[in-house]
């Protein structure tokens, strides 16, 4: 066991350093316009917290809310949400109990209705991330007193109240403020806390060194161990870990556990099923919202901590293509399950779930329930805030691409970096580096594995050809202003799925059938249902059930991307900025089982129907789609 903590490989920059910019900021802005920016004002576990000094939900809503809603107002540089941001937290922190207890002793889950006598510590460890974020925007002194005094308590609670539930899984988690604490005092109380939570915690690594989860959850068996939340945020768990033991078995487990949820349960999206359990490669099983949210939150961890470029390329799969699939285009609304194959969004009893509800993949305010509700609004932002990291031995690092602008100091010099681009739509990333006075440094730049002969084009000339799958480190003595254009050729390629069908990718993003919409207004009459936040089904109007006419080695020439402006929403179908053509034939004998697209023929296929000319958006620009595809037998 160390005696202090390995130092992180990159560290994030305070919030409101990295400012988004083209079609990031207008996401960003879509979010901040609706759901997001508007549930205390009408969602009654938000509105009327007790967290807040209200009378309803007392345990992890409001905290979940603000963990997105600080990132999201700081990032936006947004006057209100931050007006709003500051007041909830000034709230809590002017009530935190004198023993160190933040916000309400008494758990109380939703609609007022008291659980358990016993308090589930996750509650506790999610207001302190929230705490800590909330000082890294504004420097409020107040929130690092209330971080050690809350931990100070939870310490002595542990010793007769030892971690069970929520908490018992997610105890890695309070490692995020013990950490961040003790690098600022050095007490080494605290490292002993982080033991003793280790040792009441659930064992991740263990547990997938012979791990029995490789099938589907059976219908109704809901389990901590394989619930997909828990398993998203599992893989920084052993990462957090290592920082204070330097064993190097901690740092292969984190591969270990991303692999064999690949292996057994891994979609197309970089994500992996879980409705509400892990369950399996079948393409109409869904995807919990905050499981989404919570992977891409594990990748920005792991990033810093290991500096591995892969899982910014694993973060960007998610946030490009699961991430907004998951919403109404003005995120309004909301699933609670995604499915990679999604041909109907309706209330249907006996849906292929293992656990979740009828109503889990319609678009709503708290579809199933209410958990992604509150937690859906971290995705974007902690992905905005994450794009730019700091590398241990100084230097600026671009781990994830959209179009931003970081400001920071290096030697004593403001530096400013801006990065104008339509990645993950076009493949081409121009940074202009801005130095008050000249100064040396590197610049690393993250190469995804998936390309091919990617180039580096310095301002004066120069061309370089980094290597697939690393950073790229770009050290010179930086005068005035630079301009360096990154080239990352996109080539089509095929994911193989369940029944051997196939999916097309490119880059970073998933392409999938564009089909028609009907959205139907439900609940109309249900409390807190008034538009604009309201319940929707979503019915198709054209045809869905192709096969498509595809090969591996003649994949370039099978498939026609054509580029379309990136407008104001485009994660939208109507507003793709790229699509792509493909010929398929329709197969009669593939219907629907439940609500749900059946489960695709078993590739290769034949069909007698005419050969049509299909259309495929990006996944994250649709609400209705197949993905996963027969292949017709050449």
């Amino acid at each position: 066991m160390q005696n202090n903590l390995i130092p992180v490989t990159f560290r994030p920059l305070p919030l409101g350093k990295i400012q988004p910019l083209g079609w990031l900021e207008r996401q960003l802005r879509i979010q901040a316009d609706g759901i997001s920016g508007h549930l205390d004002e009408f969602w009654p576990d938000v509105k009327d917290s007790r967290w807040f000094g209200g009378d309803t939900e007392a345990w992890e809503r409001a905290p979940y809310w603000l963990d997105g809603l600080i990132p999201l107002a700081f990032v936006l540089d947004d006057a209100a949400l931050k007006e709003k941001a500051v007041r909830y937290v000034d709230y809590i922190l002017t009530h935190q109990h004198e023993d160190g207890w933040l916000g309400p002793r008494e758990m109380i889950v939703a609609a007022g209705r008291p659980e358990d006598a016993h308090y589930d510590l996750w509650a506790q460890l999610l207001a302190l991330k929230v705490l800590v974020q909330y000082h890294d925007a504004t420097g409020d002194s107040r929130a690092v007193a209330a971080v050690e005094k809350c931990l100070r308590r939870l310490d002595r609670h542990i010793d007769t109240a030892p971690l069970f539930n929520w908490g018992q899984f997610r105890w890695f988690e309070g490692l995020l403020a013990i950490f961040w604490l003790y690098e600022q005092t050095g007490a080494p109380w605290l490292l002993d806390l982080a033991v003793k939570l280790h040792a009441q915690g659930f064992d991740w690594r263990s547990f997938f060194a012979r791990w029995p989860l490789t099938a589907p959850t059976p219908k109704h068996r809901w389990n901590f161990m394989g619930h997909v939340v828990n398993n998203a945020m599992a893989p920084k768990g052993p990462a957090l870990w290592w920082r204070l033991t330097g064993d190097d078995g901690d740092r292969a487990a984190v591969y270990a556990i991303i692999e064999k949820l690949d292996r057994y349960h891994g979609m197309v999206t970089g994500v992996f099923t879980g409705d509400e359990c892990l369950a399996g490669k079948q393409p109409t099983h869904g995807t919990e919202l905050c499981a989404v949210v919570e992977y891409a939150f594990s990748l920005e961890v792991l990033l810093s901590v290991l500096g591995d470029p892969a899982f910014g390329d694993r973060l960007e799969k998610i946030i490009f293509n699961a991430l907004p699939a998951t919403f109404s285009p003005d995120m309004w609304a909301h699933q609670y399950d995604q499915q990679v194959n999604q041909v109907e969004c309706s209330v249907v009893e006996n849906r292929i779930w293992n656990t979740n509800g009828p109503a889990s993949n319609i678009f709503g305010v708290d579809p199933n329930y209410g958990c992604c509700t509150a937690n859906l609004s971290q995705g974007w932002p902690k992905f905005a805030a994450h794009l730019w990291l700091m590398p241990a031995e100084g230097g600026l690092a671009a781990v994830a691409y959209a179009p931003s602008r970081v400001e920071t100091e290096i030697d004593g010099a403001p530096i400013t970096v801006t990065l104008d681009t339509e990645y993950p739509f076009r493949s081409t990333l121009r940074f202009t580096v801005t130095v008050e006075r000249p100064v040396t440094f590197p610049l690393w730049l993250r190469i995804p594995a998936w390309t091919t002969e990617a180039t580096l084009r310095v301002a004066d000339g120069k061309i370089e050809h980094p290597q697939a799958g690393t950073f790229y480190c770009l050290t010179r003595e930086w005068r005035s202003t630079t301009e360096v254009t990154l080239n990352l050729p996109m080539k089509p390629a095929l994911w193989h799925g369940y029944n051997d069908a196939v999916a097309i990718t490119r880059g970073p993003l998933v392409y999938a059938l564009k089909i028609g919409e009907d959205w139907r207004r439900i609940n109309a009459d249900a409390p807190y249902r008034e538009l604009p936040h309201a319940d929707w089904e979503v019915y198709p109007t054209t045809p869905w059930n192709y096969a498509l006419a595809i090969d591996e080695d003649s994949l370039v020439a099978d498939v026609t991307f054509v580029e379309h402006p990136v407008g104001d929403k485009p994660f939208s179908p109507d507003g793709a900025p790229v699509s792509a053509t493909v010929k398929g034939r329709r197969l009669p004998e593939w219907g629907m089982a439940h609500g749900s697209a059946a489960d695709a023929p078993r590739s290769p296929v034949t069909s007698t129907e005419p050969l049509e000319t299909l259309t495929l958006i990006p996944y994250g620009c649709t609400n209705l789609r197949i993905t996963e595809f027969p292949a017709l037998k050449r």
